[in-house]
């Protein structure tokens, strides 16, 4: 015998847990689609010498890489994002720019697990390429709020940032060609701290101690976005590509008022590096206010070089990724989950009658053609369990007819929550089941 059980960092989703993922799922394609982004889709494996070095040193770790059979270098996909940049340079010709893409997929990272953190996971990506216009950034913050908006999410921040005011702050600094390192080490500040990313700078990346003490200083502003800008500004004098980078975030925020978003879900955090090499201008960090140390549900921003390294052709983009299963992993943890659910039908059929089959059969396809999901049980078993069964998946709606009914030409409709009961004719039964599940 084998015996059954999956890899460190995989999982099996039971049907509970699978119909809430597809919920998202659906949830984000109705979003991004109302914005005009186009559904695509890339292999699950590229070659190697695609991945590599386009996320930094531990994404290249904890790449699933190996031989094929045809004795190639190979790896599984550990974003979306790098995969896309490899399309968009493919088919340049045949999507034209500027581009809107989304993609629902999974991805593959051998890292470290933890709650909400796997190495087989989903992400739900959506982009725009083929443009420089700090439109397409705005946009991007909105898209990422209505889409947690949308999945019912209340108390929420996004967190944005700038990669251009981040450069140019270590610029002004004298740290010109250290700012991959002080970056990456700046990512790390909400898990180990200031003093460990003080004693990373200076050891690994070898700035002075009042150059990482000033870094820190300057990601701890707080304040409203407009003065923190304008204190970033004044230590930003002459620098031309910071000061573009708090142009952009001014017009982002001021968009952000003007359309009428809660100004406690948009908040500028200058700490936010965003820990993958290839971002080069504004980027975003969502996390939930009531469940921080999950970590960002939905991360992403400006990626002007990275199609570079596929075409000539200059193809600047921005975008970002929902976290499906660290956001499910929080939403469990927030019992925002429905609980007990493992069916997508709401209509529990009995059968009652074997020799009735056919009735029963007819009555489910009246209900799936006024759109209600409606399930037959198989069986002629004792009422008593086949109500037990549905009460375990999770039914919301019973039904059940046997001899006098069918002579009658009616149904009995039992609420299964609370036991409530009711003759209903064979001809009203679709609209009195709609009404009772709205």
């Amino acid at each position: 015998m084998i015996k059954p059980q999956t890899l460190k960092g995989f999982r099996d989703f039971l049907p509970a847990a699978a119909m809430a993922r597809e919920r998202l799922l659906d949830i984000a394609r109705r979003v991004y689609r109302s914005y005009g982004f186009s559904p695509i889709d890339t292999p699950a494996l590229e070659y190697s010498e695609i991945l590599l070095g386009k996320g930094g040193d531990e994404s290249d770790k904890q790449l699933f890489r190996f031989r094929d059979q045809g004795d190639r270098d190979v790896a599984m996909r550990f974003d979306l994002t790098v995969p896309f940049a490899r399309f968009a340079a493919q088919h340049l010709n045949e999507i034209g720019t500027p581009f809107k893409r989304y993609h629902l997929a999974t991805v593959w990272r051998g890292e470290n697990t933890q709650k909400g953190r796997y190495r087989e996971f989903m992400q739900c990506d959506f982009d725009t390429i083929g443009t420089e216009s700090n439109a397409a950034d705005v946009e991007t913050l909105l898209v990422i709020h209505d889409l947690l908006d949308a999945i019912g999410i209340e108390r929420f921040t996004i967190r944005v940032n700038n990669r251009m005011v981040l450069n140019g702050l270590l610029e002004t600094l004298g740290l010109t060609g250290k700012t991959v390192g002080v970056l990456r080490a700046l990512d790390k500040l909400p898990k180990i701290g200031a003093d460990a990313v003080v004693a990373e700078m200076t050891e690994r990346v070898e700035t002075t101690n009042e150059q990482a003490r000033q870094i820190i200083a300057l990601t701890r502003l707080s304040g409203a976005p407009d003065e923190i800008l304008t204190t970033l500004e004044s230590h930003l004098a002459g620098n031309e590509r910071g000061l573009t980078g708090t142009k952009n975030l001014r017009e982002l925020f001021a968009v952000a008022r003007h359309v009428g978003l809660p100004p406690e879900r948009i908040q500028l955090d200058v700490s936010i590096a965003r820990g993958l090499d290839y971002y080069t201008g504004t980027i975003y960090e969502t996390f939930l206010n009531d469940l921080p140390g999950i970590g960002s549900v939905c991360s992403g921003g400006r990626y002007d070089n990275l199609a570079e390294l596929f075409t000539s052709q200059r193809l600047p983009g921005v975008g970002a990724s929902l976290g499906l299963d660290r956001l499910l992993a929080a939403l469990e943890e927030l019992g925002l989950l429905p609980a007990n659910v493992s069916t997508p039908a709401p209509v529990f059929i009995a059968q009652f009658q074997a020799e009735r089959l056919g009735d029963y059969q007819r009555i489910a396809r009246v209900l799936r053609a006024a759109g209600i999901n409606a399930e037959v049980f198989p069986e002629a078993k004792p009422v008593g369990k086949q109500l037990k069964y549905a009460d375990r998946k999770g039914f919301r709606i019973a039904v059940i007819a046997g001899e006098t009914e069918f002579a009658n030409g009616n149904w009995q409709v039992k609420v299964l929550a609370t036991g409530q009961q009711e003759t209903v004719s064979d001809a009203d039964l679709a609209s009195r089941i709609q009404a009772l599940l709205s």
